[in-house]
């Protein structure tokens, strides 16, 4: 195996040597932190153990228990824990995990779906060692359901290694796959976890590859529709570790630094099992997903001895590297090769109401205004839970039998962020995404990210169709209004989008590899000329052969097509076509992140949680739900809960359509 930790053995190494300069280090009132850290963030794990043996001998004490003494919290914690070896921290973590009241799953997930055979046969018996209890009886005691079968099944440390791999099995596995999910009703989660728990890494990606071509889908979109809860998040977390364990870290580190507050454990554990492994890897797959180094993460969510121990173990800042990684190149063309793969199959959360009758809703309705006091509750029940198309026939309804107009008695009787949601969702979609863009170019600011955002993510059909009803609306073209709100290339870009004519149909191979080229040669060019070959390959392309295109400019460039533009342009133009990528590259992520970044910090943007949960929920919400999750670790019911309020938090819990 290649070596690609940060930390390895130390030249000239005399632990006798070293046990002195800690002693010294602890000796009298104080302690000198800083030669602790640098020593211990020096050595590795089995030199560690040397010292702490050469301690012993020459002072008669525990080293760990008077490390434990002298420093305190976090600092502490991090630096105990590198003094134990692999299988004993390990058997701690999972200690931890379950001990006391509540079990902390994503910990005992983390740990079982990342380690190999050895590892996890050297932690069972260092549990039973440190803590005189058998691991799998203390995790069956704390679990339950699948998710226990699977934990126990990854337990035993029996996966297959041998790297041989039969191709009637590879077929033979894709097939029961795919019948124990997609295509049965309800999961035979049973074969899941023979397959997923029991096959070599090798096996798996073959397995995954044919899966693919046989469901039309990934194999995670599979399971994010078949599974739920912790089961869910275990075999996402298999699945993951199976196609590239560096990536399922990196994302782990991600999510432990990102939004208020840090998960230290995480972070502990993370940083400490990597450092001697794939720490190099680890960084490379961050910088790449997250366009900044995990050294200037640390730095900026961490502070003090902590903060230096941790940059110690992560041994260096890629971002003063600059340029792109050869092994971060591979690993992008295999994200691009995989987004070209995956086909997403949009499940929506709002879906035609079962025995619709358009004038028992249009007189509900009406009996719900009517006189004094508003019954918002009924209003909510009806509008909420019909599909669009019946919304228009109660409209009809509303107005053939009681000769009102639902609109305008809707606007009448609720009010703010309530009356915004309903009357959006009474719109046709043409007619939403036209006000839409209305609200977002009138007064005096423009809202560039709902026009980037609404003209990115529809199709040649819906951008027509939203163009003939602005005109209808406010009787002038929807061009025009742009073109007096914006300027330079940023206005050209949403011209072009707004013509409502992308290419449609698969990729052409030969076509990319020309386009790709282009696009390489065009980042040597100058700006204008950069941004003007991008937009007559970004704008036009149908998005499978983008994806084709983005794949192939990695093989030209060494570089990712996001690197590129985040590091080339600016302002408006950078987020047009950055929006643009990634939604070429996962559309429900896309807008996953959008919901994300409308609700954190302080204050909400309702107009884009509004604009969002109105116009996905008949096309992809459930998609968007699942990858809200998976990238933020809690689920978008919970975040819409924390930060909405009343009727209005009532009417988006039900477009989002359950907890995940």
């Amino acid at each position: 195996m290649v070596f690609r930790g940060t930390i390895s053995d130390a030249p000239d190494f005399d632990p006798s040597v070293d046990a002195e300069t800690l002693y010294n280090a602890m000796k009298g009132i104080g302690s000198d932190k800083e030669t602790i850290l640098d020593l211990i963030t020096s050595r590795s794990n089995a030199q560690r153990q040397e010292v702490i043996a050469a301690y012993k001998c020459s002072f008669g004490q525990d080293l760990i228990e008077d490390l434990k003494y002298e420093l305190t919290g976090k600092f502490e914690r991090l630096i105990v824990s590198l003094m134990r070896s692999p299988p004993y921290h390990d058997a701690k973590e999972i200690h931890d995990a379950i001990k006391g009241d509540g079990t902390n799953e994503r910990c005992l997930i983390e740990i079982l779906a990342s380690r190999n055979n050895q590892q996890i046969q050297d932690m069972v018996a260092a549990y039973k060692d440190a803590y005189g209890r058998d691991m799998e009886e203390d995790i069956i005691a704390d679990t339950s359901g699948h998710f226990k079968k699977m934990l126990v099944v990854l337990l035993q440390g029996t996966r297959d290694e041998s790297g041989v791999v039969d191709a009637d099995l590879v077929q033979e596995d894709a097939q029961d796959l795919y019948a124990a999910g997609e295509e049965k009703w309800g999961t035979d989660e049973a074969t899941f976890i023979m397959i997923l728990g029991n096959r070599s890494v090798t096996h798996l990606r073959m397995v995954f590859d044919e899966y693919e071509k046989i469901a039309e889908i990934s194999i995670e979109e599979s399971i994010k529709n078949e599974l739920s809860g912790d089961f869910e998040r275990l075999m996402l977390a298999v699945v993951q570790c199976i196609r590239n364990v560096p990536m399922f870290f990196a994302k782990r580190l991600y999510k432990s630094m990102k939004g208020l507050g840090t998960a230290d454990n995480t972070l502990i554990r993370i940083m400490i099992s990597r450092s001697e492994i794939d720490m190099l890897d680890i960084r490379e797959c961050f910088r790449l997903r997250y366009e900044k180094s995990l050294y200037n993460m640390i730095k900026d969510d961490t502070s003090g001895d902590y903060k230096r121990t941790l940059l110690n173990l992560c041994g260096g800042d890629d971002d003063l590297a600059g340029e792109f990684f050869p092994e971060a190149a591979q690993i992008a063309y295999k994200m691009w090769e995989l987004s070209a793969m995956t086909k997403v199959q949009p499940r929506p959360t709002v879906h035609p109401a079962p025995d619709f009758d358009p004038a028992a809703d249009a007189q509900a309705l009406r009996k719900a205004m009517k006189g004094f006091g508003t019954d918002e509750d009924a209003i909510i029940d009806i509008v909420a839970r019909r599909s669009n198309a019946q919304r228009q026939e109660i409209r009809q309804a509303f107005k053939s039998l009681l000769g009102r107009n639902l609109m305008k008695d809707l606007k009448s009787e609720l009010s703010k962020n309530m009356e915004r949601l309903i009357i959006g969702l009474m719109l046709t979609p043409a007619e939403f995404d036209a006000k839409m863009m209305k609200k977002a170019i009138e007064g005096a600011g423009t809202d560039e990210h709902a026009l980037i955002e609404i003209l990115v993510t529809r199709s040649n059909e819906e951008i027509q169709a939203m163009s003939a009803a602005y005109m209808d609306a406010y009787k002038k073209s929807l061009e025009d209004a742009i073109r007096s709100d914006t300027s330079g290339h940023f206005c050209r870009i949403l011209v072009s989008l707004v013509q409502g004519a992308r290419e449609e149909g698969p990729a052409d191979v030969e076509r990319a590899c020309a386009d790709a080229q282009e696009l390489a040669d065009a980042c040597n060019a100058e700006s204008d000329d950069m941004e003007m070959k991008f937009m007559s390959i970004l704008c036009t392309r149908s998005f499978p052969h983008l994806r084709r295109v983005f794949q192939e400019f990695v093989k030209c460039t060494n570089k990712d097509i996001e690197q590129i533009i985040k590091k080339e342009m600016s302002g408006d133009v950078k987020n047009a076509y950055y929006a643009l990528v990634r939604s070429v590259k996962n559309q429900p992520s896309y807008f996953a992140d959008r919901l994300y970044k409308a609700m954190k910090g302080l204050g909400t943007d309702d107009r884009a949680l509004i604009r969002i949960m109105v116009s996905r929920s008949e096309v992809d919400l459930f998609n968007i739900r699942k990858e809200f999750k998976d990238s933020h670790d809690v689920s978008l019911h919970e975040f819409i809960q924390g930060d909405t309020s009343g009727d209005y938090r009532k009417t988006l819990l039900i477009l989002c359509g359950g907890e995940d």
